[in-house]
């Protein structure tokens, strides 16, 4: 029986770390390969992952060792978080360790957007110097509306407020007492009734049954047509189809989406629309944020594995 397995490319001092305690097997290109994933999976105590390795429940099932399945980052929908709790197995995470950049690309993708910076640079580059076309706003006195408001959310609300933005929010499970949305004077809305509010719309939700191409061209149609839609959560939760249609009728001025439905994606129009800006889901890939959900997931793999308690976990902190 060997001790952890790492099925993606997550290297680090702390990675390096572990292997003075434990027997540590990297195999970055592993998740590309499930059946040779699963012939592996018996031996192991442990298994690290990113957002590639579908963690299924026969993966689940094969792992007659583990003990703990860490995820580096925030989503567990790669996870089939039920099927480890069935199996008694523990799921740690990062809750917080990459909020702070995922919170700044939003900020950043909105003001790209706001002031057409990708268009401008690709043009300039070229020999263009057209002033008049690239022309943006400010987003200084603008709504922005997020679509959650749990910590990435709260963080981008934060970011936004520092530059005048108006926020409005729309999640059923925040009090609309909640202090963080009082002390915002952030305005807690329907979706129905946020989407026609929002000059920026940007997107803060797991993938989960519920949200599930929660927006699509009729939830676009609804948006002002001046109005910007930026999506750094997950990919599933927008209706591709949709949005391109929203966009080609020109219900929508433009977008950036940070993460798609299938990754990597097929090429295919919304690479092609100048107004869409695309980016590989890199939200909480920032040095700083690495480092910290690297610690954090190593701490708790370690913890596990030497029968104590983690400290970030999703469904129990020891095994069953």
């Amino acid at each position: 029986m060997s001790d952890i397995l790492i099925s993606e490319n997550i290297i680090g001092a702390d990675i390096d770390a572990l292997r003075e305690r434990f027997t540590v097997v990297l195999e970055p290109e592993l998740w590309k390969h499930p059946e040779r994933l699963s012939s592996f999976i018996p031996e192991y105590r442990a298994l690290i992952v990113r957002n590639q390795t579908q963690v299924t429940r026969e993966l689940i099932e094969a792992g007659k060792q583990l003990r703990v399945i860490a995820r580096t980052g925030v989503g567990l929908d790669n996870v089939d978080l039920q099927a480890a709790s069935d199996h008694g197995i523990v799921v740690a995470f990062t809750p917080d360790q990459n909020t702070n950049s995922v919170a700044e690309l939003a900020i950043g993708l909105i003001l790209a957007l706001a002031r057409k910076i990708t268009t401008a640079d690709y043009d300039t580059k070229r020999g263009g110097w057209n002033r008049q076309r690239f022309t943006g706003i400010e987003i200084s006195g603008k709504t922005l509306g997020l679509l959650g408001f749990g910590r990435i959310g709260v963080s981008t609300a934060l970011k936004a407020e520092a530059q005048g933005m108006v926020i409005v929010a729309c999640d059923p499970f925040i009090d609309p007492k909640n202090l963080m949305a009082t002390g915002l004077r952030v305005r807690m809305m329907s979706l129905e009734e946020m989407l026609p509010e929002a000059d920026f719309v940007s997107c803060h939700l797991p993938k989960t049954k519920e949200t599930a191409s929660l927006l699509g061209y009729r939830q676009f149609c609804l948006m002002k047509p001046a109005a910007f839609f930026i999506n750094t959560s997950r990919g599933g939760v927008v209706d591709e189809n949709g949005l391109i249609r929203a966009l080609q009728e020109k219900k929508i001025a433009g977008a950036a989406l940070d993460v798609r439905e299938q990754e990597p994606p097929l090429p295919g129009q919304l690479a092609e629309m100048d107004n869409v800006i695309l980016t590989p889901h890199v939200a909480g890939l920032t040095i700083e944020a690495n480092h910290r959900v690297i610690t954090a997931v190593c701490r708790d793999v370690s913890a596990v594995l030497n029968g104590e308690a983690a400290e970030n976990f999703a469904n129990f902190s020891r095994p069953k």
